[in-house]
């Protein structure tokens, strides 16, 4: 079977083959027993299936992907358990605080420990992750739950993982993102990108200066499954970006989309994009050890011609002059080498594979190989095309073999693809390339025939990339061929999986067969019923809502007004979001396409403080963008601003805000995450002082670090809340407390010899006060957003399997 990250894109493929088809969810994982565990444990602990597979050491054995007298010590570690790995996420310097207090505490406490006879490993840096942020160790979540110390840790992880700061990704999940070498200002292109892990790196990357809220880049992060959509909103929400837009399409024919540059409509090219593909998943036996009963040669074959599709629409969109990193967690060279091959190949000179060798110091990887064969299911082994009988035809490709002309495979630089090998440093297996885009794609050169009656004509705009009508590229079969690498159609660059000819942009059917090109079938009447009114209702710079909120926080003149939006045309309106700029404009120029593609239901997804983020489910379309800064309190209107400030859009929103701003010291921190609703005289005098000039309302408590006081954390600290009459609270969800908490040296964590009727006590330890409990409002829309989580898995409940992980580790 598939490894569980190739339920990205195979709901669709290989309708037709005479193979009966392989399943891509994961019911053999649950009739096995399997599912509970994996859920329940963090990296250990498989003993009823037998890791072998007889075929598997046979074929790679003769492919020679490992080092002579190295293969027994590659079977050892692919029979061992994935160690935990976990990554420090956020921006820089909450990130080196998180950092601070795991090596100063936590890795310290566990160091040395002895649990049932077995000693624990104190946890070590990934070598070749910049700054020390990333950590893997041989603790598992049974081992963390034996000693008392052990479950504080495990308690600090969950907590930290819930709230964003830390990830638990698997290793050499992480190492894609660092070779893309983000900067601010790049537009980013993640095309399957649930359940995260990965495009939360990105994200961070794009903010990698805290002091600038709108970054001139952003990333649109894709997935062919809508329910795994609902995974990589979670990932990306904890991170509370603007720049960051979900989408909802088959990567092998993502529509282009359109920006306005100068008053003219133009298609967007991406500096950098992310093609983890659908893989068979060999690389992740460790973790996944049902793929070692159900591997066999097959899953590779049928997946080489989507992962080709994916491939070159990906780099179709890609700018001259950007990178696009291509990855598999397998390690069969028809999956890895060879579409690299066949993607260099169709590309004429186009595309360049860099030299990534020095860009990850203290990284232990293989070359690429320039030799390999391809076996069948049943072990017969073709060393060239030639040699594959008809018959197998439309399960063997061309593509799938190494390019026979020595001096072209040589020119083609295979060796600078990297391939990790679980035993070199206790990983997972995996497979990166990385391509430079150095001029058009060949059959892209010319001016574009634009379809979209809001674009403008083909003679206004400039040349950009689209395959010539009726010109497939070189080398690639007719379009009804039945070839497992069906080429791209030849319509405004649109790359339709096999057998489910996709309608990107749902163009006119008198034009579909123009020119003999071979066009997708007419599209259907799409009939609309529960969503009648625009998602994304950005504001006018003159809406009546904007001068009280001006005059309430005292908004700096160039705050961005048009970057703010809203979810209804009518009525009042509840919650406020804004995006940046470039998405703004991203989101105007596409809202045609992408109400004309509208689902027949929307979702509200809620967090801690309600709907935080613009959620819209649509059929093919966006998914979800923006970050909640203000919401509605019917209660301020009597104030002069019946908005309020959202923690979610906090560090968004501060940079413009000069008003209702409250500087508060470490002591003030603690007492106001700690106490329910304190008076203001529980604050310190100056704190006292700033909140008695305030009227009531919503307020800013800053914290400022002291570079003297080096044993107070040193990031600024920003956090809703609220000026009462006689008392002040902060509005932060409960996980941002314990966090914010633990910043400031009091550690919260639950006694298990000592449960309230809630099925916990919350003891505090580090402070010279008891703590009078969270604020019941945190914990009022943390159910919300528990509650809320269950409903975007009720189909789970009604019968429907779950939602498998990727080899990005767990999605929480």
């Amino acid at each position: 079977m598939f490894c569980n990250s190739c339920t990205k894109q195979t709901d669709t493929m290989e309708k037709n083959r005479k193979d009966p088809p392989i399943t891509t969810r994961v019911s053999p994982i649950k009739k096995s027993g399997l599912t509970v565990k994996r859920l329940k444990g963090w990296g250990a602990g498989y003993s009823e299936i037998i890791k072998e597979n007889k075929l598997f050491e046979h074929y790679y054995k003769e492919l020679k992907i490992v080092p002579e007298g190295e293969f027994e010590e590659f079977m050892e570690a692919m029979r061992e358990p994935l160690p935990a790995t976990i990554r420090i996420t956020g921006y820089k310097s909450h990130a080196k605080e998180i950092l601070h207090t795991l090596k100063e505490k936590y890795f310290k406490e566990v160091q040395d420990l002895e649990v049932d006879g077995q000693k624990i490993e104190a946890p070590q840096p990934l070598s070749w992750y910049p700054d020390e942020l990333a950590w893997h160790t041989n603790l598992s979540r049974k081992i963390l739950r034996k000693s008392p110390l052990l479950e504080k840790f495990h308690q600090f992880l969950v907590s930290e993982t819930e709230s964003g700061n830390i990830s638990r990704q698997e290793a050499v999940s992480m190492i894609p993102p660092l070779l893309l070498k983000i900067e601010p200002q790049h537009k980013i292109l993640d095309m399957c990108a649930a359940p995260g892990s990965k495009t939360a790196q990105l994200i961070e990357m794009l903010h990698s200066d805290m002091d600038v809220p709108f970054p001139e880049g952003f990333v649109i992060a894709n997935d062919v499954d809508n329910k795994r959509c609902y995974l990589l909103v979670h990932q990306a929400k904890r991170l509370n970006s603007p720049c960051i837009m979900v989408v909802n399409h088959d990567a092998s024919s993502i529509p282009r989309l359109h920006f306005d540059q100068d008053g003219k409509k133009e298609v967007l090219f991406y500096d950098r994009i992310l093609c983890d593909v659908p893989c068979s998943g060999d690389g992740t036996m460790r973790k996944n050890i049902d793929v070692w009963k159900k591997w066999t040669t097959s899953n590779s074959l049928q997946l080489h011609g989507l992962q080709i599709r994916i491939a070159v629409r990906g780099v179709e969109q890609l700018a001259v002059g950007g990178r696009m990193v291509y990855s598999t967690c397998s390690l069969n060279p028809v999956e890895d080498e060879a579409v690299i091959a066949a993607l260099l190949e169709k590309s004429e000179g186009a595309l360049e594979l860099a030299d990534a060798s020095a860009d990850l110091p203290g990284l232990k990887y293989m070359p690429g190989i320039t030799s390999w064969k391809v076996m069948t299911k049943e072990g017969q082994w073709y060393s060239d095309w030639s040699e594959v009988p008809t018959s197998r035809h439309t399960q063997i490709r061309p593509t799938m073999f190494p390019p026979a002309d020595p001096e072209k495979l040589a020119n083609m630089k295979l060796e600078r693809c990297v391939r990790i090998l679980p035993h070199h440093q206790n990983t997972g297996g995996f497979f990166v390339a990385v391509l430079v885009k150095k001029a058009p794609m060949p059959w892209n050169r010319r001016f574009p025939k634009l379809r979209n009656k809001d674009v403008n004509s083909s003679s206004e705009a400039a040349p950009v990339e689209e395959p010539q009508m009726g010109e497939p590229p070189a080398d690639v079969p007719p379009a009804d061929s039945s070839s497992a690498d069906t080429p791209v159609e030849a319509v405004e660059g649109e790359t339709p999986a096999e057998g489910t000819p996709s309608v990107p942009d749902t163009p006119d059917p008198s034009e579909v067969k123009k020119d003999n090109v071979c066009g997708p079938p007419p599209p259907k009447k799409m009939k609309l019923f529960g969503f009648k009114e625009d998602p994304f209702v950005f504001l006018t710079e003159d809406d009546p809502i904007f001068p009280p909120i001006q005059a309430f926080y005292d908004l700096s003149p160039d705050f961005p007004k048009l970057n703010v939006l809203t979810r209804t045309h009518e009525g009042k309106k509840r919650h406020l979001y804004m995006v940046s700029k470039e998405l703004r404009n991203v989101l105007l120029n596409n809202s045609e396409r992408m109400k004309a593609r509208s689902h027949t239901r929307t979702h509200t997804h809620r967090d801690s403080d309600g709907p935080s983020s613009v959620l819209a489910v649509i059929e093919d379309g966006v998914i979800n963008t923006g970050v909640k800064v203000w919401s509605r309190n019917t209660d301020g209107e009597q104030f002069g601003c019946a908005f309020r400030l959202a923690q979610e859009g906090i560090y968004t929103l501060c940079p413009y805000i000069r008003a209702r701003i409250i500087n508060i010291s470490v002591e003030d921190v603690k007492v106001l995450l700690t106490q329910e609703n304190p008076f203001l005289s529980k604050l310190g005098d100056d704190a006292h002082s700033q909140a008695k000039k305030l009227e009531m309302g919503s307020i800013v408590l800053r914290y400022l670090p002291d570079p003297k006081d080096l044993n107070a954390p040193q990031c600024p600290i920003d956090l809703c809340g609220w000026r009462g009459k006689t008392s002040i609270r902060a509005f932060v969800p409960r996980n941002e407390r314990l966090h914010y908490l633990r910043m400031v040296g009091v550690e919260v964590f639950r006694d298990k010899q000592g449960k309230r009727n809630d099925g916990s006590t919350e003891t505090q330890e580090g402070s010279t006060e008891d703590a009078e409990g969270l604020s019941q409002e945190a914990d009022l829309l943390e159910q919300e957003g528990e509650e809320t989580e269950r409903n975007c898995s009720e189909s789970d409940a009604n019968g429907t399997e779950p939602v498998s992980s990727t080899c990005d580790g767990p999605a929480s």
